[in-house]
Parts: C-alpha cells; sequence; structure tokens
C-alpha cells in the first residue's frame, strides 16, 4: 500500500509532462501541415531529365566522388586479383 504514495505522484508527474509537450508542439505549429509529408513520397525529386544527366557531374559531391574513389578502388583489387590467378 506504500507504494502508491510514490505511483500517484509519478503518474502525476507523466501526465502533466506530456500535456506540456502537447501544448509545446500545438503552440509552435508543429500540427500545422500533416498531409505534406505523406504526399511527399509520391513524388521523386532524385530524378533527372534525359538532357540534363551526363556521366559526370560538373561539381561533384563529397559524397559522389567518395563513391567514385570506392568503386575505382575495387576495380583496382579486381584487377590485380585477376592478375594474380593468371600467373
Amino acid at each position: 500500500m506504500s507504494i502508491i504514495y510514490i505511483l500517484i505522484p509519478l503518474a502525476i508527474i507523466i501526465v502533466s509532462l506530456a500535456i506540456g509537450i502537447f501544448f509545446w508542439a500545438v503552440k509552435s505549429n508543429q500540427f500545422e501541415d500533416l498531409e505534406r509529408h505523406g504526399y511527399s513520397i509520391l513524388f521523386d525529386d532524385d530524378i533527372k531529365s534525359p538532357s540534363s544527366s551526363t556521366n559526370k557531374p560538373s561539381d561533384p559531391s563529397p559524397e559522389a566522388t567518395q563513391y567514385t574513389d570506392e568503386k575505382n578502388t575495387k576495380e583496382k583489387n579486381k584487377q590485380s586479383l585477376t592478375s594474380n590467378d593468371q600467373s
């Protein structure tokens, strides 16, 4: 029975914290546009038109450069393995 003296204040603190977070979210417009994020998965921004696609970008990003470097390293390792197998 003595545990109830701990659980009731703990429950009141948790509920008041949840209510406070809810009112903060409403006040900071967190629930303003709920449909936009749901529709965003339907539109693919990564697809480029065929006329603008090229083999190499004019200003490569660090991620693209890293991917290209990793790809070149894998190809070199593959070539060295095949040359070792032939000899």
